[in-house]
């Protein structure tokens, strides 16, 4: 029996099945399936939906029991909300929309990152009431402003503000309070030009007699369906649309949406951070400096199918006369990888490349590098699949030199086989005598090839997470690496790069053997229409080098200098 074909065959096949299970596991989508209502033509115009109108009533705000060692106190009545007008923020990077109930961020638009390619004038909607996206904060505790279904209504100077060729645009909000509150409290947005990462403050005055205790609190509300504008087919599975967040042991812990409903999560963290990720992009609640907080994920209250993550500072005393700020830092943006390393440690980590990171991150920092040199995400990863190639070789040719040698004794093979007949016993002792007087072993080119299968499996993780492939061009047709061939070229060239690497591959003794190595290429073509074409360029530049490889070193055995 041809042990080597078997071995290939047992490591495609666990190739594949750890591909599935790997993206059922971290990347299954699990969708909540409330239905939501259209978007408003206010959405189409800043690129994110937003309320029609402001609404007062928010049973979501963390409860005084998410602080450590802090009382609950009384709950004040919910009241109907007067209608104001929503305040617009634009930067070179970022489009927002603030509820003046609250002072959230209800709408959140990239203009670097357009919807599709089809509408390169749409940027895309990280933030939207699709579905029903909010980034919320807020001052809670004995004397805070935000109760549970009681939000402050704040006003600014204007309703519209534009970052120009500014570098810094600072948004003041100021709420509308009791007289008898005895708190002078001003919000403020502090966006930069070309960041994502957004400053949120609560600048606090006591100018009453007595000592006020509240504590920031910042959350991320969304419910668990895929983002309006996610890129997929029915061939691929979903991205992992959830939680995470930073704890002792872990950098990067996963908070799935699922879990929530069964049991809500509490952690209490020094530094750290908080997201919600989606497919190459995510928002984030970090807090200022190197605070004690308390890290929290749990259903909405009063709303099936919504969730809220987000944490909860400790509480501060803001003595009469004294003035205190209270705040964290919000990104909003795509999955870059060194600017969210600088944030927060452990923030890069929310570039999923799975159980094979520590092989994934060389090869994405490989491709970034050949990137810069030659301009194009295409031919960076046929540069990037060379370079592989050539670090393997050694292993590669151990394998290419076994076949060539199995492949020269085929007709010595096919005498066996009419020998001996059914007699299995006998052939196979005949086979393993022949193996033996010719110094070939069945087994030299398994284990190598098997080797490499981390590679493809990382390399795989490298194109699907790396927000920089997103809409990248290649050539032609190729517009998108990230998406499937659209004209099933690339896949086509593979399928037949892969026959003709199997024709030089010698052909297995058992005639049904034979016919499944011979089906491979077919089944592989068509599972690969609708995988990304970054992946599919990969694999065809791989099998094209291998036969290049094989006929070298074939032709290097027959003339004996090997």
């Amino acid at each position: 029996m041809d042990f080597q074909r078997i071995f290939i065959f047992l490591g495609l096949a666990v190739t594949g099945y750890f591909l599935i299970l790997t993206w059922q596991q971290d990347y299954g989508a699990k969708v909540a399936t409330e239905e939501v209502s259209s978007i408003s033509q206010e959405e189409t115009t800043l690129g994110g939906s937003v309320p029609s109108t402001p609404a007062q009533r928010d049973s979501s705000i963390p409860e005084l029991s998410t602080i450590p060692a802090m009382p609950l106190s009384a709950v004040s009545p919910a009241t109907q909300a007067p209608s104001q007008p929503f305040i617009s923020v634009e930067t070179d990077v970022l489009r927002a929309r603030i509820n003046p109930v609250g002072g959230d961020i209800v709408a959140i638009s990239l203009p670097a990152f357009p919807a599709t390619l089809e509408q390169e004038d749409q940027p895309l909607r990280l933030v939207s009431d699709f579905n029903r996206y909010q980034l919320q904060s807020g001052l809670i505790g004995p004397d805070g402003i935000d109760k549970a279904g009681n939000r402050p209504i704040f006003q600014s100077a204007q309703v519209d503000y534009e970052l120009g060729g500014l570098s810094e645009l600072r948004v003041e909000l100021t709420p509308k309070l009791d007289g008898a509150n005895e708190l002078s409290i001003q919000k403020e947005y502090v966006f930069r030009s070309g960041d994502y990462l957004v400053d949120v403050s609560y600048e606090i005055e006591n100018q009453g007699t007595t000592p006020k205790t509240m504590a920031f609190f910042g959350q991320i509300k969304r419910d668990g369906q895929p983002p309006q504008e996610q890129d997929s087919n029915f061939m691929t599975l979903q991205p992992f649309i959830g939680g995470a967040t930073r704890r002792e042991d872990e950098r990067y812990f996963k908070i799935d949406l699922e879990d929530l409903n069964e049991a809500p999560y509490q952690y209490d963290f020094t530094g750290g951070y908080i997201a919600f990720l989606q497919h190459y992009f995510l928002t984030a609640w970090v807090p200022f400096r190197d605070q004690t907080v308390r890290y929290f994920g749990k259903p909405a209250a009063g709303s099936a199918g919504l969730y809220t993550i987000g944490y909860t500072a400790a509480p501060v005393t803001v003595a009469p006369g004294e003035r205190v700020e209270l705040g964290g830092q919000l990104y909003m943006g795509p999955k870059d990888q060194p600017r969210l390393a600088s944030i927060a440690e452990g923030l890069d980590l929310t570039v999923d490349y799975g159980f094979l990171w520590f092989i994934a991150q060389p090869l994405f920092s490989g491709l970034t590098w050949i990137f810069d040199w030659v301009g194009n995400w295409g031919v960076a990863i046929i540069l990037l699949t060379v370079c592989v190639k050539i670090l393997l070789y050694p292993l590669s040719a151990a394998s290419f030199k076994s076949m060539a040698r199995m492949r020269k004794l085929q007709p010595e093979m096919v005498r066996l086989r009419d020998r001996y007949g059914e007699d299995r016993q006998k052939l196979g002792q005949a086979m393993m005598d022949l193996y033996k007087k010719e110094k070939v072993n069945p087994l030299g080119g398994c284990f190598p090839i098997l080797l490499q299968m981390p590679v493809f499996l990382a390399l795989y993780w490298t194109l699907m997470e790396s927000v920089e492939l997103r809409q990248a061009p290649f050539i032609g047709w190729i517009t998108d690496l990230s998406a499937m061939d659209p004209y099933f070229v690339l896949p086509i060239l593979m399928g037949i790069s892969m026959y003709l690497t199997q024709m030089m591959q010698p052909e297995p003794p058992d005639p049904i053997q034979a016919k499944v190595f011979k089906f491979m290429p077919v089944m592989f073509t068509f599972f690969f229409l609708w995988f990304p074409s970054g992946l599919v360029l990969y694999w065809l530049v791989n099998n094209i080098l291998s036969v290049l490889q094989q006929l070298y070193v074939t032709r290097q055995i027959e003339l004996g200098r090997d």
